[in-house]
């Protein structure tokens, strides 16, 4: 077996007891096999009710606490976690399937190989949902900004997820010119570029009605940072969300 990356992932059979480092990652499990899922980090916190082993946080997962749960397969994520840590648990003897997300395409066709080929389970029913809503590009009729960090200021720029996410509802992303793929812009950059509405999510910046709208003359709606950034069961909402939103 190979993961998006195409590193070997030395799996007997379908794996049974699974680490997940990736919030959106352990909200798949969870929903659609969790019985299998025997770890997960601080930030994942969805399901609410999720009642498993801690093992820290994405960047700085305790790896000892991970080897002595047993897994057969810990399950990360290129951007959120580090290649350090990955090599450290392969070099432990523990099979890590790393996955690579930057289009909705990508986290369709990664969700369902996981699924598939690492715990050898048809696709959940949400992924059916969301591979069926996601398919059509939906005409343009909004331009956005997308803030994810004040002090300095960030944004969504191009080649991520939350941009093709955005692009597939309909939504242009007026910062994608910019360099880098969450660059730091000045916050007049943000109202100058044009967009119909800045979009402030509530993670990894966690944005209020009193912290962040004060800062813009374009309009602005407080949004969930899960469902513009977590691929799962969050895309069958996100489409939904998307969908409803107005200038």
């Amino acid at each position: 077996m190979r993961d998006d990356l195409g590193a070997d992932v030395p799996l007997a059979g379908p794996a049974t007891r699974v680490v997940s480092l990736v919030p959106s990652l352990t909200e798949a499990l969870a929903a659609s096999a969790p019985d299998r899922l025997v770890g997960a980090t601080d930030w994942c916190t969805h399901p609410r009710d999720l009642d498993v082993a801690r093992v820290r946080g994405t960047k700085n997962p305790d790896l000892r606490a991970i080897r002595a749960l047993s897994p057969d397969l810990v399950v990360a994520n290129m951007e959120e976690n580090r290649e350090l840590d990955v090599r450290r648990l392969r070099e432990a003897g523990v099979a890590v399937w790393v996955t690579r997300i930057e289009t909705v395409e990508e986290s369709l066709d990664s969700l369902s190989r996981l699924f598939g080929t690492g715990l050898g389970v048809p696709d959940p029913a949400w992924l059916v949902q969301a591979r069926d809503l996601w398919s059509t590009p939906s005409p343009r009729r909004l331009s956005v900004a997308v803030p994810i960090w004040r002090d300095p200021w960030m944004v969504v720029g191009a080649q991520t997820y939350t941009d093709d996410l955005l692009t597939r509802a309909g939504l242009a992303n007026v910062l994608a010119d910019r360099d880098g793929r969450y660059p730091a812009v000045d916050v007049g950059e943000i109202d100058r570029a044009g967009a119909d509405v800045v979009l402030l999510p509530d993670e990894p910046y966690v944005f209020t009605a009193d912290d962040g709208p004060e800062a813009f003359t374009t309009p602005t709606r407080l949004v969930s940072g899960r469902l513009l950034t977590w691929y799962g069961p969050a895309m069958v909402e996100a489409h939904a969300m998307l969908a409803a939103l107005t200038g």
